[in-house]
């Protein structure tokens, strides 16, 4: 029987352990975390998200600062506003919301950011950290998948893992943190050569590829653990679906234990968005990091 690893759930226990260590910040130190989300333009999905964190943001004890700026912001605008950020004591995590409008330079903007506040850890800086395996800020979806594989799996010290995707923001640090927990790491990409018997070599099968349904069943090792990442919006009967990176029914019936798309992945990334924040709070004033919260 495949075992069914509920995001929705993990995320909440997350979300709830923020709040706690939150609370006592609070009364122990008077240090009130806090988030800045800077949003340009009015993307719909990325409106929704930006709502979501300052709901959240508010939930867990923390300062919510968000910053709507329109489309036609210019990076000199956004790039002070970013200084200002920096500098302000009371902000402990930033993030800016991307996709960025096409006529901001995205990289420039993020490593405008200062590494020690990228709650998102997009910056270079934390990027290079991770890589050579010392503290860093650590990409909230990789973070999440991290957490929910070492909760099922406990140790995940000499297993085989297969990541499907090389982006910047979920492949490669995932890859990373995999490697950092002492797996043997392969990643693979959309243009891996006989792909579905490299992913069935796979104990942990992390897919993050951007293609609806693409790892079947028959690219999953028996009783593998399989960790969707993907969220694609497809159309089926008239009707627009979630779907992942994996085809859940056929994957499911091999797997031993499989993530849903929607009610996986995706309400860990919020939630290691928070656990970020308040990591950076508790380095920024030499506190203890919380327990189980970070790589």
């Amino acid at each position: 029987m495949t075992t069914v690893i509920d995001g929705k759930a993990f995320a909440a226990r997350v979300r709830a352990q923020v709040a706690a260590h939150v609370a006592r910040l609070v009364e122990e130190h008077g240090i009130t975390p806090g988030l800045a989300v800077v949003l340009v333009g009015e993307d719909p999905a990325s409106e929704v998200y930006v709502r979501n964190k300052g709901v959240q943001t508010v939930e867990v004890g923390m300062a919510s600062f968000e910053h709507k700026l329109p489309a036609d912001t210019s990076e000199a605008d956004l790039l002070t506003l970013i200084g200002r950020l920096n500098a302000d004591p009371k902000v402990h995590g930033i993030l800016v919301q991307l996709p960025l409008p096409a006529h901001l330079n995205s990289e420039l903007v993020i490593n405008a950011i200062d590494p020690a506040k990228d709650a998102d850890g997009f910056h270079i800086s934390n990027v290079g950290l991770l890589g050579t395996g010392q503290k860093s800020m650590v990409p909230c979806t990789p973070l999440g998948c991290l957490m929910m594989l070492r909760d099922h799996l406990g140790s995940l010290s000499g297993m085989n893992a297969v990541v499907v995707g090389r982006s910047n923001i979920v492949g490669k640090p995932m890859a990373q943190l995999l490697l950092g927990d002492s797996c043997t790491v392969t990643i693979a990409h959309s243009r891996t050569k006989d792909l579905a018997a490299v992913c069935r070599g796979a104990d942990i099968l992390v897919a993050a590829v951007g293609r609806p349904e693409m790892i079947t069943g028959e690219f999953v090792k028996p009783g593998a653990t399989v960790i969707d990442v993907g969220i694609n919006r497809v159309q089926r009967d008239g009707k627009i679906k979630l779907v992942g990176d994996v085809h859940y029914a056929s994957a499911a019936a091999v797997a031993g234990a499989i993530t849903p798309v929607p009610g996986g992945v995706g309400p860990m990334t919020i939630a290691c968005l928070l656990a970020n924040t308040l990591t950076a709070c508790c380095r920024a004033n030499g506190l203890p990091e919380p327990e189980g919260l970070t790589a």
